[in-house]
C-alpha cells in the first residue's frame, strides 16, 4: 500500500506540473499577442503622424506656390 501511495503521489505531482507548465505557456502566448497588438497600434499611430506631416508639407507647398503667382 505504501508503494501505491508513493506512485499515486508522484503521478499527481507530474500532472500538476504539466498543468502549471501549460498555463505558463498560455500566459506567455497571451502576453506576446498583447505585445504585438500594442506594437501594431504604435506603428499605426506613427504612420498616421507621418501622413499628417506629409499632408501639411504638401499643403504648405501648395499655399506657397499659389502665393507666388
Amino acid at each position: 500500500m505504501k508503494k501505491f501511495s508513493t506512485v499515486l503521489a508522484i503521478l499527481m505531482l507530474s500532472v500538476f506540473t504539466l498543468v502549471q507548465c501549460r498555463e505558463t505557456k498560455e500566459e506567455k502566448a497571451e502576453d506576446a499577442i498583447e505585445e504585438v497588438g500594442e506594437d501594431i497600434e504604435d506603428a499605426g499611430e506613427e504612420v498616421g503622424e507621418e501622413m499628417e506631416d506629409a499632408a501639411n508639407d504638401v499643403k504648405e507647398e501648395m499655399d506657397g506656390e499659389t502665393d507666388d503667382n
